[in-house]
């Protein structure tokens, strides 16, 4: 009986530590901390800054315009309907391609400068973070995998863009859009009711 006990007593206490563990060997973008800084040139050659937005929300969306689930998005007119939404609220929408150079997604400027205007996309800008350096700053895993960062530079949100796993452009009709939720509440002064969740999409290509 006592060695059941002891026993017992050790498997709770390394099952305490594996949680502590966890929750201080976080790496990433942690939603409801500061936001990872960020330094990357845009297809024009111009450099963005976290610091340069202090002061107004921002929603980054990891870009891979190869990708199935980016394409049903741009496709279905989904992912340019919300940048217009949010630019005109004066909310900087940061599209990011972290594809390393030979990699499927990977654009060189002129390249993401010409489809983003073939795709009639509004981002404030689009991010090349060619030596991935952003992206794994913020454990990006997938496209589009997406982000929001509040006036005070605290991440708000870290996960999909909705409901809808699929590739099918028919499923956006219908789907629960987290981005459009989470900014209406944060934009109303209102609680976010999902503020992380697992994002779906094509691994992010940084090899």
């Amino acid at each position: 009986m006592k060695k059941i006990i002891f026993l017992s007593a050790l498997l709770i206490a390394t099952l305490a530590f594996l949680n502590m563990t966890t929750d201080t060997d976080r790496t990433g973008a942690v939603v409801g901390e500061p936001a990872p800084d960020f330094s990357v040139a845009d297809a024009y050659g111009n450099v963005h800054s976290l610091s340069d937005y202090e002061g107004k929300y921002i929603i980054l969306e990891w870009l891979n315009h190869d990708c199935p689930f980016v394409v049903k998005h741009y496709n279905g007119n989904n992912m340019q309907e919300l940048q217009k939404k949010y630019t005109d609220k004066g909310v900087i929408w940061l599209s990011v391609i972290s594809s390393v150079p030979g990699t499927q997604g990977y654009l060189e400027p002129e390249e993401a400068q010409a489809l983003t205007k073939e795709k009639n996309a509004h981002p404030t800008a689009v991010l090349l973070d060619t030596d991935s350096v952003m992206g794994r700053a913020y454990d990006a895993r997938v496209t589009p995998h997406m982000y929001i960062i509040n006036p005070e530079g605290i991440l708000e949100y870290n996960g999909a863009i909705d409901d809808r796993p699929t590739a099918r452009i028919r499923d956006l009709e219908g789907a629960r859009n987290y981005i459009v939720e989470a900014m209406d509440a944060l934009m109303s002064g209102e609680e976010v009711a999902v503020r992380s969740n697992t994002p779906y999409g094509c691994t992010v290509k940084y090899e």
